[in-house]
């Protein structure tokens, strides 16, 4: 299947709309989505099948010099495939072009395959937040990729 990672479009929306309720207890609403499009603040990639479909996406609010990840989701039929790490890698790239310092996200401390992969790309972990999220409540632990050593 080809697969490649574009800036997400309006387009994409429905598609990760639906992303969104398949991988969340707590799915983004249309509005909370479209906010994220990209523009000065955003880094909002999808990955699209040769259909253009979003089948996973990744979303990066910054700050001056500071990257926080939103959601990275891959719909459940085409996981195991290496789009989040072709959606990870796309961002790194994207984040040292804007001369970000770091990224930075949450992940339920259950979630272990997601701390692996975020481990395998650099990611650490640098914290814990309890009780973060709800439908269950459950910490997140926080993972940073550092990418300037100042």
């Amino acid at each position: 299947m080809m697969v490649k990672i574009v800036d997400t479009q309006l387009g994409h929306i429905d598609d990760i709309l639906e992303l969104e309720k398949m991988c969340f207890s707590m799915p983004w609403t249309r509005e909370q989505l479209v906010s994220q499009l990209p523009d000065d603040m955003h880094i909002f990639l999808a990955a699209e099948d040769e259909h253009g479909r979003a089948i996973g996406y990744i979303g990066l609010m910054y700050v001056l010099d500071e990257g926080y990840i939103s959601n990275i989701a891959v719909s459940p039929e085409h996981r195991r495939q290496g789009i989040a790490d072709m959606l990870l890698n796309d961002l790194m790239t994207r984040a040292q072009e804007k001369k970000l310092s770091f990224l930075t996200l949450e992940v339920r401390q259950s979630n272990m395959p997601a701390q692996n992969l975020y481990k395998k790309h650099g990611y650490i972990e640098v914290g814990l937040r309890r009780n973060y999220y709800s439908q269950p409540t459950e910490n997140a632990v926080l993972m940073t990729l550092f990418l300037s050593e100042e």
